[in-house]
């Protein structure tokens, strides 16, 4: 492989990277502000064990939200590598 699809491929890898990145961090943006700050009051109206929807995003979706985005960004990381050729498997 020459020297010029190296660089090609590393910065076709970074952008479906950055891509990936942009897509969950909107994702979680949505969750976290909007779910639990914009549309707080819209959400509330629902109730789930007793508490308010927009109160349980506010306090706990966000965070199960966060954990899922890291494993969907790792699953996903792992599928970029294999297909670009840089993962740790021998």
């Amino acid at each position: 492989m020459s020297e010029e699809q190296k660089q090609d491929n590393a910065k076709a890898y970074w952008q479906k990277n950055v891509r990936l990145m942009m897509y969950l961090l909107a994702v979680w943006f949505v969750v976290s502000f909007g779910c639990g700050i914009l549309f707080v009051d819209q959400l509330n109206e629902i109730r789930i064990g007793g508490y308010k929807l927009g109160f349980w995003f506010a306090q706990q979706g966000s965070i199960y939200t966060f954990l899922a985005i890291i494993f969907i960004y790792a699953f996903q990381m792992r599928k970029l590598d294999k297909e670009f050729g840089v993962d740790d498997d021998e």
